[in-house]
Order: structure tokens, then C-alpha cells, then sequence
């Protein structure tokens, strides 16, 4: 295969629709907008939803139920492999710390440490919500968690 063969694969290549080019193109004139009306004008259209002034059916189906989103905690995931780049042998952890050591980028209610990954240094925990095996990992390597909430 040298560069003077090379080919796009067979249909990867559409012919451009040329608009305006001439009644006989079959896109001239009206450039397959049709005639006159709403469509047809340049920055014409409706926006997405729109039922032509009936009620939309977004607004014809019952609003129902609790959602919770909009009052439950943002939480920051973090694994024990990642504190154990990041940190060194008997460091302190808490949000401030994970912060300065850019592994929780943003605002959160909280941090909850997960178990993925080894963790070979003694870390103590503070303020973080730590995960089951997350805890047994910890605790192995000599670690402890001050406040697990």
C-alpha cells in the first residue's frame, strides 16, 4: 500500500448537495426549502418541542413524584490507590489535604473513600466516609480512620 492508492472505503464518500446551482439541478431556485412560510426564511424554524402553538407535551403530562437531586450531597469518590500515590507514610487525610494533593477538584459535602487499589502506607483518615473494604485496607496497612461518618 503506497499513498497514491489510497482510497476512502466504498460509501464513506457522499456527493456535497449543491444548493442554488441552477433550476435544472434540481436544487435551484428554492433550494428545496419549498415555498414561502416559516421554514423557508434563513434562521427559520421552531425550536425543538414546539407543536405549532398547541400545548406542548411536556406541558400536557403531569409533573408527579419527589425528586431528590436538588437536596441530596455531592460526594467525592476517592480510591485507596490514589492516596497512595499521592501521600506519604503516616500523612493525615482530610478534605483540605486531598485538595492540596488534587484528588477532590470543586466543592462537596463530602468524601467517601473506596477500596479499589492497594495501599501499602499508614494513612489516618479524618472526616471521610470510608467504604468496608476500603476500611479493612486501611486498617491492614496500620492506618486509622479518626472520624468515619
Amino acid at each position: 500500500m503506497n499513498l497514491h492508492n489510497l482510497k476512502p472505503r466504498p460509501g464513506a464518500k457522499h456527493r456535497v448537495k449543491r444548493l442554488g446551482c441552477g433550476e435544472s439541478s434540481g436544487l435551484g431556485k428554492t433550494s428545496g426549502r419549498g415555498h414561502k412560510g416559516q421554514k423557508s426564511r434563513s434562521g427559520g424554524g421552531v425550536r425543538p418541542g414546539f407543536e405549532g402553538g398547541q400545548m406542548p407535551l411536556h406541558r400536557r403530562l403531569p409533573k408527579r413524584g419527589f425528586n431528590n437531586t436538588r437536596f441530596q450531597d455531592k460526594i467525592a469518590v476517592v480510591n485507596v490507590a490514589d492516596l497512595d500515590g499521592r501521600f506519604e507514610d503516616g500523612a493525615t487525610v482530610n478534605m483540605d489535604s486531598l485538595k492540596e494533593a488534587r484528588l477532590v477538584k470543586g466543592t462537596y459535602d463530602a468524601v467517601k473513600v473506596l477500596g479499589d487499589g492497594e495501599l501499602t502506607k499508614k494513612l489516618t483518615l479524618e472526616g471521610c466516609k470510608v467504604s468496608a473494604s476500603a476500611k479493612e485496607k486501611i486498617e491492614k496497612a496500620g492506618g486509622a480512620i479518626a472520624e468515619a461518618s
